[in-house]
């Protein structure tokens, strides 16, 4: 890990990852990436989709959904066939990419199985980091996209200025509430992101969908699943005030995890079917499913389609 985060030090000017991933100059539209200010085809779009996410995003509306959605009930699929559910999403949030879902899920996890090739946890999580977003999906509620998809932010406490279009949450609610809208809010020195509420979306549903199957999961994989859009951290290292050790520790995996998920992204196409059998049989590995929806254990002799497993080192 020390030395991937050493590498990752500079990697911002080489453009270049542990290993053989050659990261591309430019995203899927030319322009560097993450520039929310460059004038592109899905630049305007992107800026509505903040400004609607920053207003509604607020501490009593995070709370109604983790209420909702943690039930667990909505419907029941395996992994595989959920990344194939992906296949008609576009996230209107991203201005690097316009490609399928299900695209971006295989460019990060085989970006990261170049680099880390003894690392099967980490392929897995690769794949399944962003299955949160079948939440768009008719049969998980059709929420709209400002409440799935997008850079995340602790609700609760101040709305830190590095958070992308940050001027639109002068129109949310907790922007002018006093319980909320100070450095610690309702939270305290060191309490441990755990306890922290985060901005409802894709990945704090996945990460209730993989504590409510009991996961086994390394505490790093389940630490990048909830915090990977959690950019305003990772990338700007605001709200460390609010971590713990254990967080610390997570925060160096997520780091390198996130090099693999932003500069994946471009028109360099995966082969699907060529890649399948390697995914497949890392689900059919373990026996055990973790469906995003009704959560139930089954059977190993199960079709591994409809299986959602890690390797030995993660889901069990």
């Amino acid at each position: 890990v020390e030395a991937g985060v050493n590498k990752l030090d500079n990697a911002d000017n080489e453009l270049v990852l542990d290993g053989g991933f050659v990261v591309p100059q430019t995203n899927s539209f030319g322009h560097t990436f993450r520039d929310y200010h460059v004038e592109s085809e899905r630049q305007q779009g992107v800026e509505n989709f903040y400004r609607t996410n920053h207003i509604n995003q607020t501490y009593d509306f995070v709370k109604r959904m983790r209420t909702e959605y943690g039930k667990l009930n909505k419907m029941e699929m395996g992994i595989w066939e959920c990344c194939e559910l992906l296949n008609d999403v576009i996230d209107e949030s991203d201005p690097d990419l316009d490609e399928p879902q299900i695209e971006h899920l295989l460019q990060t996890a085989e970006a990261i199985r170049k680099d880390y090739p003894n690392e099967d946890w980490m392929h897995l999580t690769g794949l399944i980091h962003d299955l949160g977003k079948v939440l768009l999906h008719p049969g998980f509620g059709e929420l709209p996209q400002w409440a799935v998809v997008g850079d995340t932010f602790p609700v609760g406490c101040a709305f830190d200025k590095s958070i992308v279009h940050h001027k639109y949450f002068e129109e949310n609610p907790d922007y002018h509430n006093s319980d909320y809208n100070t450095k610690y809010g309702v939270y305290s020195e060191g309490c441990g992101l755990n306890n922290v509420m985060m901005s409802w979306g894709h990945d704090d549903y996945m990460y209730l969908v993989a504590k409510g199957n009991n996961t086994t999961l390394p505490p790093a994989a389940l630490f990048i699943i909830r915090y990977h859009s959690f950019y305003a951290l990772h990338k700007s290292g605001a709200y460390r005030h609010l971590m713990n050790e254990e967080d610390t520790e997570n925060l160096k995996w997520l780091q390198i995890f996130n090099k693999y998920d932003l500069y994946s992204k471009s028109k360099v196409r995966i082969d699907v079917e060529k890649v399948k059998p390697y995914y497949l049989s890392l689900i059919e590995k373990v026996g055990t499913t973790i469906l995003p929806g009704e959560v139930k254990m089954v059977n190993p002799g199960f079709s591994p389609s409809r299986q959602f497993n890690a390797s030995a080192s993660g889901l069990s």
